[in-house]
């Protein structure tokens, strides 16, 4: 069953990150109404009926956002069998009993994009969800998420690093990657053409048949036609530049460049070009390919003024993003309310889904998370995770179920036990 969602809901008493134009408001009160944001501010009154949270000492910010997940993917991430698998949709596959949603929940993660993985130039369509735990697949899909498509870069993509058994597909070099990219668009242009001559055509041909329907083109139009955002895993600094160039002459922009660990050698042409970054907090020299990564690349794009992001691309880092966040104040000084925005407004910004999620601000979504401290530091905990105005998640209950769970195994064990000495 659905968490319970109040008709009114006042947290009161906080420290509440914005991550919108109010900004860090002590002491401050948070009110919500049908699972949406009413209003931030001191002094708010609860209506008759409402349930209300007294969060003294507690801060509150918006849930987390992951910008790139593997996450709740049943059956593997890669469909590495074609170097072009546009056809193919997360949305398909989702999981949704996955424990690291749950998991997620308990680190105040709210919601993630999940992807395709690296196996090919083009790979599957995305899938934008919130972590609604106990929900089916359908429901976890956010209602107003942007289409997007994972293109990749790099060794991941070329396999030439594998045995001949393994990797005997086109393209296996970087320049092939590049020239692959240009020959899809071409490709899709053509089966558009088609369609317009046909079309054309049946006019004075009713009874003409229609061309055959391709399933792995028409995302590649919706590319071209600004439909569909293309999400694009990168590493160096030269293939990002390609893949700007190849986008440009084709007619669309690269949305969002995964990963993109050289972006600081790049910013400059990132914003030219108008691409957001989403990257790692501090991931460096873990393959050859990552070996001039630093931690400070957060922080020089958005010194370049670049809407930056931190992502997980792991299960077990996407319930500690907040964490990540922290480091782009140790590493490059980003000040602590814009370094929160790492992994909650930017990312909302960078999946076209901002004016919903991402920042308590009035109409949006009550996604929201109670910390015992500030969300920045390594001694806080997440106590409440709230989606839509309901809680999906509380520390104390979690206790108490692992208390009970507890109980029950030593039960059972101590019944198998006398079970045994029967005998």
């Amino acid at each position: 069953a659905l968490p319970a969602q109040p008709a009114d809901l006042l947290v009161k008493n906080a420290v509440i990150w914005t991550c919108g134009p109010e900004g860090i408001l002590e002491g401050a009160d948070l009110l919500v109404r049908g699972g949406r944001i009413v209003r931030t501010g001191k002094g708010l009154s609860a209506p008759a009926g409402a349930v209300v949270i007294d969060a003294t000492g507690r801060h509150v910010t918006p849930g987390i956002i992951d910008a790139h997940s593997h996450l709740a993917i049943a059956g593997g991430v890669n469909e590495g069998t074609h170097a072009l698998v546009s056809e193919v949709r997360i949305e398909d596959v989702i999981d949704p009993d996955d424990i690291n949603i749950y998991r997620q929940l308990a680190g105040g993660t709210t919601m993630a994009m999940l992807i395709h993985g690296s196996a090919n130039p083009i790979g599957g369509q995305t899938a934008l969800v919130k972590l609604r735990w106990g929900e089916t697949p359908e429901r976890m899909i956010f209602d107003g998420q942007q289409q997007a498509i994972k293109f990749a870069l790099g060794e991941n993509v070329k396999q030439n690093y594998l045995p001949d058994q393994y990797a005997r597909r086109y393209p296996r070099s970087r320049m092939g990657v590049e020239q692959f990219m240009a020959d899809a668009f071409r490709a899709a242009r053509d089966y558009r053409s088609r369609w317009k001559i046909y079309e054309e055509q049946r006019k004075k041909q009713p009874d003409l048949v229609p061309p055959r329907r391709d399933l792995r083109q028409e995302p590649l139009l919706e590319v071209l036609d600004g439909k569909r955002q293309v999400q694009c895993h990168s590493y160096r600094q030269d293939e990002i530049l390609a893949m700007m160039r190849v986008a440009e002459r084709e007619g669309f922009r690269v949305g969002l460049f995964i990963h993109v660990l050289e972006g600081y050698k790049v910013a400059d042409e990132l914003s030219r070009h108008g691409a957001f970054p989403t990257t790692f907090s501090d991931w460096w020299a873990y393959k050859f390919e990552v070996y001039d990564a630093i931690p400070y690349n957060g922080a020089l794009m958005r010194e370049q003024g670049l809407t930056v992001s931190f992502n997980s691309d792991n299960d077990e880092l996407g319930r500690r993003l907040n964490l990540d966040a922290a480091k782009a104040v140790k590493y490059g000084g980003v000040p602590p309310e814009e370094a929160l925005k790492f992994v909650t407004l930017n990312p909302a910004i960078q999946l076209g889904v901002a004016s919903r999620v991402g920042s308590l601000e009035p109409g949006k979504d009550a996604d929201f998370v109670i910390w015992s401290g500030s969300p920045l530091s390594v001694w806080s905990r997440c106590e409440q995770t709230w989606l839509d105005g309901r809680r999906y998640f509380d520390r104390e209950e979690d206790l108490e179920l692992r208390r009970i769970a507890e109980s029950q195994r030593a039960a059972l064990v101590q019944k198998i036990l006398r079970a045994g000495g029967d005998k």
